[in-house]
């Protein structure tokens, strides 16, 4: 129990830090847009705002801020028309969300709380991966993300704005260390590279093959940091002869070289033009081989099997983006601008952090009660996401005590647990555009 005593407590650090932030002064400097905003006594002040807009709701907006303002002051609450909303919205930078952010990185990594980041052999193991996602249909929002038709058999239909999104994810700690919404055209390969600023020495980052290039490789090495990566088919001469020899269990070294179009920038950049790597080979239960490239070249410390292991473990950044288009409902957007679209994304990405630390205690909890099952019980990040919505108000303000919410939250995120049923395979089944838009904007039910 010393475990969930001591995830409590960071938790509580959380809460305690992100409600001063909220409140403080520079904050509000900081990621306003222009020096008069926020300078008048009014009802939507800065802190109200960034609450509102982390309460994202998918219901009608003057509805929504009817609820809101009775729960933060009850009968008595002022009336705020939609059009006020949005005009004071329009002064907040999406920055302020990822400044606060960075408060649940501190807490997650600090040294105070360090014994409790999960690693792989002393390393983290970050995801880098990117998804497209739906933005509403304005002509504002296509004009800086980009337009997508869809079309099917009768021909073009409707057409709507797309981005792209990519996160630096750690898998085991489940928490977001770097992320961006960009135009959809912009190569998930040069996003990948930027988030490289936020990697440290030993980190060990898995990606899919369409990462795995020299340029790639030899950047992560430059940062003192490890990869485990798979292959395509067409990659590199000594995957090739791997993949035509089509055997697993197979672990050798190579050396791979800078290929022409790639030389002048590794030696502007200083990097070598020869990497030292391991390729594994490992067969999937589906019959397939699969050949993964990586750094970690000692054998004995680093097993073939391991690797295998750990390279799956990049499907947690795959059931990460599920969460955030999914639980979190990232592709409804509360407003039809630019503006909201950032915001939304970037207080997406903060809520999940934050539940990741928040829902610590009831996991620990709950894996401690189940320990005797083959799959100990999970939190259900259904039941989580919803909780901690309906209950952030009283989280990040001062009128409730933060230990109380946090104890009753902590009892209902241990209702409707879950397990997690090893080997178990699902289809996945591939919709067109049309059908996955008719379903998003049509069909779905939402729930918040």
């Amino acid at each position: 129990m010393r475990h969930a005593c001591l995830l409590k407590k960071r938790a509580v650090w959380l809460l305690e830090h992100l409600r001063e932030r909220l409140v403080e002064p520079g904050l509000v400097v900081r990621h306003r847009r222009r020096p008069e905003d926020f300078t008048r006594e009014c009802v939507l002040t800065f802190p109200r705002i960034m609450l509102f807009v982390l309460q994202k709701s998918l219901k009608s907006l003057q509805a929504r801020l009817h609820e809101f303002f009775w729960e933060l002051a009850g009968p008595n609450a002022p009336a705020v028309e939609a059009s006020a909303f949005t005009h004071a919205r329009a002064k907040l930078k999406a920055s302020a969300f990822f400044e606060l952010n960075q408060t649940v990185l501190q807490t997650v990594y600090g040294s105070g709380y360090a014994s409790l980041v999960q690693r792989w052999r002393g390393h983290r193991l970050l995801g880098v991966d990117s998804s497209l996602l739906r933005l509403p249909s304005h002509a504002s929002v296509g004009k800086v993300f980009g337009w997508v038709q869809c079309a099917n058999h009768r021909g073009l239909q409707e057409r709507y704005p797309q981005g792209r999104v990519s996160v630096l994810y750690d898998v085991l700690n489940e928490v977001g260390l770097d992320s961006c919404l960009v135009a959809s055209r912009v190569a998930e390969t040069e996003l990948a590279h930027q988030h490289l600023a936020h990697v440290q020495p030993g980190d060990v980052l898995l990606t899919d093959r369409g990462y795995t290039g020299y340029g790639w490789l030899v950047a992560i090495r430059a940062r003192e940091a490890h990869f485990v990566s798979r292959c395509s088919k067409g990659s590199f001469a000594a995957v090739q002869q791997l993949f035509r020899r089509n055997e697993d269990g197979v672990s050798v070294e190579v050396t791979l070289c800078a290929p022409r179009d790639a030389r002048a920038e590794c030696q502007e950049r200083g990097w070598p033009l020869e990497l030292r790597v391991r390729l594994v080979t490992v067969r999937l239960p589906s019959g397939e081989l699969e050949v993964l490239a990586t750094s970690l070249l000692d054998a004995a410390a680093y097993p073939l099997e391991e690797l295998a292991a750990v390279y799956w473990q990049r499907w947690g950044q795959e059931t990460y983006y599920g969460r955030l288009k999914g639980r979190w409902d990232l592709e409804h957007c509360s407003g039809q601008t630019v503006a909201a679209v950032e915001q939304d994304f970037a207080a997406t990405v903060l809520l999940s952090n934050m539940e990741s630390v928040l829902i610590g205690p009831a996991q620990a909890q709950l894996e401690a009660h189940t320990a005797h099952r083959p799959q100990p019980a999970q939190v259900n990040r259904a039941v989580s996401v919803h909780a901690l919505k309906y209950r952030l108000i009283e989280l990040l303000s001062a009128s409730v005590p933060i230990e109380q919410v946090l104890d009753e939250l902590t009892q209902a995120f241990q209702a409707n647990p879950i397990s997690e049923r090893p080997g178990r395979n699902v289809p996945r089944r591939k919709f067109s555009p049309s059908r996955s838009y008719h379903y998003q904007r049509r069909v779905k039910k939402i729930s918040f």
